[in-house]
């Protein structure tokens, strides 16, 4: 697998069967691509349109048509209060809790929405699409809390209040009302049609959404531990003869040799790793089971991101409205709302990132741990004692990785019964999700505490020079981040490092180097 294209800057996203890319979902959400419909996306959602109408217009027993919700479902409804159903699924299923959702987060569900919908079996009207594609357009963020869901609705009705005039957006950290803001933009209100409420609320929505942002997150941190890896190789003296080929060819991992090459390229002109590539008979694991390590977290996050980009290009409504060959169109009841693909292999996430958290701290207390780091000053500066140096960076690594660990803990093996029994079991593939993101930032965090503090390590080893792509890397981080003389303000100097692992610069500056990162 080639690299993700930075796709800051990226060109319109034109949606026509919403198969998209990961990369494509993130250039609208993250990076404010504009999106656009094909004429063949419109035509499609139109035609399925047509059919819940005639469904309401015969009275055609349709879960959430003509039928109550949930445990409710044994209610008829007739057709007069077709609106007064939706309108009212919004009103009353929009009890999340706690902080809203970040502008990221509810752009992503957004997004997901028109994805799901838009494939042309939801019912949905072409009208209640394009005002959300209007809010992503004009980057208007939905005020959602983000607390209290088993996996759908709650929080997603929020959103759809916004889109009704009835809820709140997020400007300048500040909550406004949604009608306001709609009217100062020159947009309608949404007045939702038969089956629009339930659509929007319905299905694997969030989950996805969120389980997208942390994958790709979890992608790029990936490959900023690559990088740290090749510079904690340098600054302890590793031995090279732990990444000969011949010995990953005897593991049938493929991840594996990846890693192994991938260190081997960024240290082949290293002359700190030359120099020392005898000393010892071997290192301790932290340095030679890191491909094993490295390669073990790729493949977690490779199967992850399976999952969930094929659920991207699911469609998780009910029911689902499908054509048939009489012309007389059939709604089928089903469960494929089920969150459990998401959320497994969100917790996989989570879990790969603890797993990643383990090597990387453990180099970080190495290279700091005077006991330990082959020869360099006690938390790596040179008057200790008096300085504290990067005793404190270590503490920090410690914590985040302890709620890693916490994280870990898979919420998708977890069921409470809802709806009086109706829905059991429920997947909880929201706080999977959700957590999967958390811990993806922790790790980021910590990665750039190696990367801080292999810098320092590998500056006082000179003169020996590192090999062209981790000096860059070096020189690059330099421009920010002075070497520390004595104690300065640490904490700022990680939070630029944070930056540059999160934008994926630093992998940038090393594919300009050496090419493709290889994953």
């Amino acid at each position: 697998m080639e690299t993700q294209k930075h796709p800051r800057g990226a060109n319109p996203v034109v949606l026509d069967d919403c198969l998209i890319d990961l990369d494509q979902f993130m250039a609208v959400v993250r990076f404010g691509a504009e999106l656009t419909y094909s004429p063949a996306f419109c035509e499609r959602v139109q035609k399925n349109r047509r059919l819940v109408e005639r469904f309401l217009e015969e009275n055609r027993p349709v879960y959430g048509v003509t039928t109550g919700f949930g445990e409710n479902v044994r209610y008829v409804i007739p057709k007069e209060d077709a609106r007064a159903l939706q309108r009212n699924i919004v009103r009353s299923h929009a009890c999340a809790v706690g902080k809203p959702l970040s502008r990221e987060q509810a752009r992503a569900v957004m997004f997901m929405t028109i994805l799901n919908a838009g494939k042309g079996h939801s019912g949905i009207r072409l009208e209640t699409l394009e005002l959300i594609r209007q809010f992503l357009n004009r980057d208007i963020v939905p005020y959602a809390p983000s607390e209290g869901s088993v996996g759908y609705l709650g929080v997603e009705a929020h959103l759809a209040l916004a889109y009704i005039g009835e809820g709140s957006v997020l400007q300048d950290g500040k909550k406004v009302p949604a009608a306001q803001v709609l009217e100062e933009e020159g947009l309608t209100p949404l007045v939702l049609e038969c089956k629009e409420g339930l659509t929007m609320l319905n299905g694997t929505i969030t989950v996805t959404a969120l389980a997208l942002l942390a994958i790709y997150d979890a992608r790029v941190a990936a490959q900023n531990m690559e990088l740290a890896g090749a510079l904690c190789y340098e600054a302890l003296h590793g031995t090279t003869k732990a990444l000969d080929e011949r010995i990953h060819l005897t593991k049938d991992h493929e991840e594996q040799h990846v890693c192994a090459r991938n260190l081997l390229q960024m240290l082949e002109d290293s002359e700190i790793c030359a120099a020392h590539r005898d000393d010892k008979v071997q290192d301790a694991l932290v340095l030679r089971s890191m491909p094993h390590v490295h390669g073990s977290v790729w493949r977690l996050l490779k199967e992850s991101e399976r999952a969930i980009v094929e659920e991207m290009h699911s469609i998780s409504d009910n029911p689902q409205l499908f054509d048939t060959e009489d012309g007389d169109g059939v709604a089928l009841m089903c469960g494929n709302f089920d969150g459990t693909y998401v959320g497994s292999h969100a917790d996989i996430i989570s879990m790969a990132c603890a797993i990643a958290g383990n090597q990387v701290e453990r180099g970080i207390n190495r290279m700091v741990d005077r006991n330990l780091n082959d020869g360099l000053p006690a938390f790596l500066v040179t008057n200790p004692g008096l300085n504290n140096g990067f005793m404190i960076p270590q503490y920090t690594a410690a914590g985040l990785q302890n709620e890693l660990k916490l994280l870990s803990v898979p919420a998708s093996v977890d069921s409470i019964s809802a709806c009086a029994g109706q829905e059991d079991p429920v997947s909880m593939a929201y706080n999977a999700a959700k957590r999967a993101g958390e811990a993806v930032g922790k790790l980021q965090y910590m990665v750039a505490i190696e990367i801080l503090v292999a810098l320092q390590a590998i500056d006082l080893r000179k003169p020996l020079q590192q090999g062209r792509a981790t000096r860059r890397l070096h020189d690059f981080v330099r421009r920010s981040v002075a070497f520390a003389e004595e104690d300065r303000f640490f904490g700022q100097d990680i939070e630029t490092l944070f930056q540059f692992v999160r934008d994926g610069a630093l992998v940038r500056e090393m594919e300009a180097e050496l090419g493709l990162f290889q994953e």
